[in-house]
């Protein structure tokens, strides 16, 4: 139950989202969020007002120019109060594979020849190249299988796997095609009494809810933001204890200012003030449904984040419960959504027809969704999926509808 026996607000949600309001996208329903989701109005303000009047070079005396450096650095700052971290350890760039490819760079200089890096086959695959190209330093790879019956990833088996020459453990915090959430906050308890590093990928997770960095006490953590209703940036926290040892890969004269030196490029101005948008959309929802502002960023986004879950909860179970019981459709991951133990991201097959065969037929109903390998082939090739074909995947976040449920199933029903 939701706190305070508080239920999300549907119509408002959907209300604050211009596709939907759109002639091109208001008659679809889309379940293709796992690819990058909507935008609220207020990112599209924030946009629209940097283009318009402090589209100009940054942190100069002028207003237009003086305003645009205020905003940038704020939109940084705010979102290091939604996650719980602190103004020294985020850092916005292109994408998540962009983020972590330059970290992997960085990290480097603690692996010695022989140092072990321990990697999944269930992350996508911009939280799995990255660390397996340490190779070439020296590295020894690892992998960390899921469990063929489960799908999921045991921390038993981890165990295992860790040694004394263990440097870097690379883990989802929720895979794009099984779904499920991993306990990140126990990987690292358990990581870290061996001094391994942890790097989080929080793609598939942030959507449903934003991380509280702190509480899980991951080492470094990342999310793509034009997942999480912004632009297409990304953004990746890392420990302060960690960034400041870390090699210049900028600039010679930003030596020591770091988060800076781990990324030799920035997001694009327009992009990363948009991101106020963001917080502003989550500041509203907020208030919309508990009337007060008394509480930190990080209380505000716990509650909501029960919000959003209880939501999920309620327009998923029925379609994981559907694909689940039919006995020609193959569902990937646990078949019901309970205490957030799964993303409402829902990967299946079908036994009589290939994935591109229905996604064609669910966007001629138009339902948005596609069939892919979603860039988490060592995931598919492991369950034996045609990597070409891949799976149909129905991807939702907090503002899908139980109309738009009731509409996928009946049209599943006739295929």
């Amino acid at each position: 139950m939701a706190l305070e026996n508080i239920k999300l607000d549907i119509d408002y949600v959907r209300s604050q989202f211009p596709a939907f309001k759109d002639p091109l996208s208001k008659d679809w329903s889309f379940f293709e969020n796992a690819g990058g989701s909507y935008v609220p109005k207020n990112v599209i303000d924030k946009l629209t007002e940097f283009m318009t009047a402090t589209k100009v070079q940054p942190y100069a005396e002028y207003p237009m120019s003086k305003i645009a450096g205020e905003n940038m650095d704020k939109a940084t700052e705010l979102f290091t109060k939604m996650i719980n971290a602190k103004n020294n350890e985020i850092l916005i760039g292109g994408s998540t594979s962009i983020n972590l490819y330059v970290l992997s760079n960085a990290l480097k200089k603690f692996i010695n020849k022989g140092d072990e890096i321990i990697v999944t086959n269930q992350d996508h695959e911009a939280n799995i190249s990255p660390w397996r190209r340490l190779k070439e330093s020296g590295a020894k790879i690892i992998e960390w299988k899921f469990n063929l019956d489960t799908h999921e990833l045991e921390i038993s088996q981890l165990e295992k796997l860790i040694t004394s020459k263990t440097k870097i453990l690379a883990v989802t915090h929720c895979s794009n095609i099984v779904g499920s959430i991993n306990n990140l906050k126990e990987i690292c308890k358990l990581a870290h009494k061996k001094n391994i590093i942890v790097i989080g990928d929080g793609v598939s997770y942030a959507p449903h809810g934003f991380p509280n960095v702190k509480e899980l006490d991951v080492d470094f953590y990342t999310f793509s933001l034009y997942k999480t209703y912004g632009p297409h940036l990304a953004l990746l926290y890392g420990k302060e204890e960690i960034l400041k040892d870390l090699p210049n890969q900028n600039h010679e004269f930003l030596n020591g200012n770091y988060p800076y030196t781990i990324n030799p490029g920035g997001p694009n101005h327009e992009e990363l003030v948009s991101l106020i948008g963001i917080y502003e959309y989550f500041e509203n929802l907020y208030y919309h449904h508990y009337k007060k502002n008394n509480l930190t960023m990080v209380e505000k986004i716990s509650k909501i984040n029960q919000l959003i879950s209880d939501h999920e909860e309620m327009v998923s179970n029925p379609i994981l419960e559907y694909i689940f019981k039919r006995e020609d459709l193959f569902l990937i991951g646990k078949n019901k959504i309970k205490n957030k133990n799964r993303a409402p991201t829902i990967s299946f097959t079908s036994k009589k027809i290939s994935s591109k065969k229905i996604s064609e037929i669910l966007v001629k109903n138009k339902i948005a969704t596609r069939n892919d390998n979603f860039y988490a082939w060592r995931c598919l090739e492991s369950l034996g999926i045609d990597l070409e074909d891949g799976v149909v995947r129905l991807s939702m976040t907090h503002y899908n509808s139980m109309e738009e449920t009731k509409k996928l199933i009946k049209v599943l029903e006739k295929i």
